[in-house]
């Protein structure tokens, strides 16, 4: 069962293969979420100083009944730290927030902030961010430390200097938004990719292609998405507040053939619209469009 399964990252410390996402579950509604997740047989939770909601997720936690140590907790530093004081303080603010003496993953959340993404460089900012990290694994208070939406650029500008390359690149892989090339580059660096928004946009849940495969395999398009992404071999963080879509997510025990996976990683999406900026965490939202493209990406 894929909820029993692990990864082991480059320092020896396993992880899920399946994790439970809280983007966008309000802190109020995080604990709920959490408990119902653990009792499913979740594992793994991600979270993040940007979602707002540390303190339900910690609640949660507590509130399980699940040893501490058989869980995996991950957070994110807020995506506008880029110094190394304020890093400091913030991961101090999670363990603060999260009611926990130690993270067992903690990331930079992207290499920019959110108002500049994909814009300005901060490289000086994202290594002073990254010294703060190895310091706190350093020092015990995380157990494994990596990034989030980082490219290969991003990737050596933080190891420059580093003394622990980054054990994780959390960043969004689904159906339609293959990083082939950043994938294989992270495979290199033995860095574990994990794929945020595995199932992806309300398009894709309802493209007839991807409807007429997953009937083949007789199983909902969503476990369809969130199975290649674990083919992919990335682990998966689907999210959801609905207890019944929790456990559908995680009825992924099937294979995908070679060939069926060769047509996915073929599937592109236009008129992307981003799910870092909105939406509900259940909904299927419109705005993505699909089209297919030779096995290189070119048209």
């Amino acid at each position: 069962m894929i909820l029993d399964e692990t990864a082991t990252l480059s320092n020896g410390v396993t992880i899920p293969r399946l994790g439970f996402g809280t983007w966008m579950i309000d802190d109020a509604a995080a604990s709920q979420a959490v408990q119902d997740a653990i009792a499913i047989g979740y594992r793994s939770i991600d979270t993040a100083q940007a979602y707002g909601n540390e303190r339900g997720v910690g609640e949660g936690i507590r509130a399980s009944g699940v040893p501490r140590d058989e869980l995996f907790v991950t957070t994110k530093l807020d995506a506008s730290i880029k110094d190394h004081d304020s890093a400091v303080a913030a991961i101090r603010g999670s363990l603060d927030a999260l009611g926990l003496d130690r993270i067992d993953l903690m990331l930079i959340h992207s290499p920019q902030p959110w108002d500049d993404f994909r814009g300005g460089e901060y490289a000086d900012g994202n290594r002073a961010a990254w010294r703060a990290l190895e310091e706190a694994y350093a020092d015990g208070l995380l157990r494994s430390i990596g990034v989030s939406n980082f490219e290969q650029r991003d990737l050596d500008n933080v190891q420059e200097g580093a003394t622990v390359t980054p054990q994780v690149n959390q960043i969004l892989v689904h159906v339609g938004n293959t990083p082939t090339e950043l994938i294989a580059e992270c495979e290199r660096r033995n860095i574990l990719v994990e794929s945020y928004s595995p199932i992806g946009h309300g398009a894709i849940l309802r493209d007839p292609d991807l409807v007429d495969m997953a009937e083949r395999y007789g199983v909902s398009v969503p476990r369809l998405c969130i199975r290649y992404t674990l083919q992919l071999g990335t682990v998966a963080l689907p999210k959801s507040t609905d207890p019944d879509h929790m456990r559908e997510n995680a009825d992924v025990d099937f294979e995908i053939s070679d060939e069926d996976m060769a047509t996915l990683r073929t599937v592109r999406v236009t008129n992307y619209r981003d799910e870092l900026f909105g939406g509900d965490p259940d909904s299927e939202r419109d705005g993505a469009g699909l089209r297919r493209t030779d096995a290189d990406g070119a048209r």
